[in-house]
């Protein structure tokens, strides 16, 4: 390969599509790092089994976990993933070339989204890119608990890839309902540490126009029922989101 990539990720009971995403990416890495937050499945039998340098740490949010992460890799490049998340034959094609041209220090990546088992392409679930391929010290994370950001110099070039990275989120409606409650939680308190408020306003109109967004403007509807549940997630998130942060502004 000439130089080491290093795929890094974070797990918590992940042992339904943990080996998938292993065996996907087994000719790609040099090694395989995981940071677990002490799963109660399988998850941690399953990363031995494909050779992973395993460690626990306590969750304390995305950022703190990642950059954990980030520091155990030894590889002069980190392919950054998520449990869920599969590369393809012609994506590892692409990588390995991208590498190789030495032309940029980050890259990012298309995503294709799947739902409930069948790919999703509007609501702004498909279509958009994020950084998940970088040189070892070019980039770490902020201090969000959730949707956490890259934080990096601005005269760092980054790349684009062309082949896309293959999300399988929302297996079931169980996740669904408990990614809503867990992601909305940390988003409330990162809100409220930033001292921003909510108000009966927010938590009215809010869930109605993230309903709009996701099923109108981003055509939602043209995935079918699909489209329809997602864009009610949406809003539903966005309904305990500002409830959440609401009752924190009364304390």
């Amino acid at each position: 390969m000439g130089v080491a990539i290093s795929v890094a990720i974070i797990t918590k009971n992940e042992e339904e599509m943990l080996p998938k995403t292993l065996e996907a990416i087994q000719d790609l890495a040099n090694e395989i790092v995981i940071v677990d937050s002490f799963s109660t499945d399988k998850t941690k039998e399953i990363a031995l089994s494909y050779k992973a340098r395993f460690f626990e740490n306590k969750w304390e949010g995305f950022s703190n976990q990642k950059n954990f992460l980030i520091d155990k890799c030894q590889g002069d490049w980190i392919l950054l993933i998520d449990a869920d998340e599969l590369v393809s034959k012609n994506l590892k094609k692409e990588i390995l070339e991208a590498i190789q041209s030495n032309k940029y220090q980050m890259f990012e990546f298309l995503f294709h989204s799947y739902c409930y088992g069948k790919l999703v392409q509007y609501g702004g679930w498909s279509g958009f890119y994020k950084i998940r391929l970088f040189k070892k010290g070019a980039a770490r994370f902020g201090k969000e608990r959730v949707h956490e950001k890259f934080i990096y110099n601005e005269n760092i070039s980054i790349g684009r890839l062309k082949e896309p990275l293959q999300h399988y989120t929302y297996l079931s409606m169980d996740e669904t309902i408990e990614k809503m409650n867990s992601y909305s939680t940390a988003s409330s308190l990162d809100a409220f540490s930033k001292q921003k408020k909510s108000s009966i306003l927010k938590v009215i109109f809010s869930p109605i126009l993230m309903f709009l967004k996701a099923y109108i403007l981003k055509l939602g509807f043209l995935d079918g029922f699909r489209g329809f549940i997602l864009a009610i997630v949406n809003a539903i998130y966005h309904f305990l989101k500002y409830s959440k942060l609401y009752l924190l502004n009364e304390k």
